[in-house]
């Protein structure tokens, strides 16, 4: 499970950095992002975010119930230790992901949005043209087609601004993503120590029962 998430988390940070670069890839991710939105697509990636934040909300939930016993007893238990810390990364993972798929969806709008202002601009130029050229006494219409690029370039800008506002914040998620990668990291490590402390107290354990039953035996004898 958490080497999925973090599969995941890697896959759609690759997929941030190809939409934020002019590259060859970054139309063919487009491509296949314009084809996942059509048809029942929006409908299984929603069942699918459905299901991943059920999970989620069920790790939470999973650790409150592992820290109740906590808070009344004041003592933990190296199994408990153990739980909540694997339930504490895959909550972390997964709603690293969650947002990261967000943000590649949002990116993706504002991309697309973008491509169609353009081309209505340039369209609206070559009309423009047609009538200077054609109709000289059409001047009119030549003031509203004007009107209508300069409207269509403040757009443009507009939707400039806001892509690099959301570009920026994709490399603030990625920050975010790198930070949770090296949580996650510590995480495992701790994860890892708390077995092997757990794994010495059942050795200790079982070596205490045996000279018990050994202590035992001798004075039945």
């Amino acid at each position: 499970m958490i080497q999925l998430l973090f599969l995941v988390i890697f896959s759609e940070m690759a997929v941030i950095v190809v939409l934020s670069f002019k590259t060859p890839f970054r139309k063919l991710v487009i491509m296949v992002l314009d084809r996942v939105k059509r048809g029942r697509g929006p409908v299984v990636v929603k069942t699918v975010a459905g299901t991943v934040s059920v999970v989620m909300m069920s790790s939470v939930y999973s650790m409150m119930k592992i820290q109740k016993p906590w808070i009344d007893d004041g003592a933990a238990n190296p199994t408990d230790q153990v739980l909540m810390a694997k339930h504490l990364l895959e909550a972390t993972l997964i709603g690293g992901s969650l947002f990261l798929a967000l943000m590649i969806d949002r990116l993706h709008h504002y991309i697309r949005e973008l491509r169609i202002r353009r081309k209505n601009m340039e369209a609206v130029k070559k009309q423009g043209q047609g009538f200077d050229e054609g109709k000289p006494g059409a001047s009119d219409k030549v003031k509203a087609l004007e009107e209508e690029v300069t409207t269509l370039r403040g757009n443009f800008k507009q939707l400039e601004s806001d892509l690099e506002t959301k570009t920026k914040e994709m490399n603030a998620a990625e920050a975010n993503a790198v930070a949770l990668r090296k949580q996650s990291e510590g995480f495992l490590l701790e994860y890892d120590r708390l077995l092997e402390e757990n794994q010495n107290l059942r050795n200790q354990l079982q070596s205490l029962d045996q000279r018990l039953s050994r202590s035992g035996s001798k004075k039945n004898s």
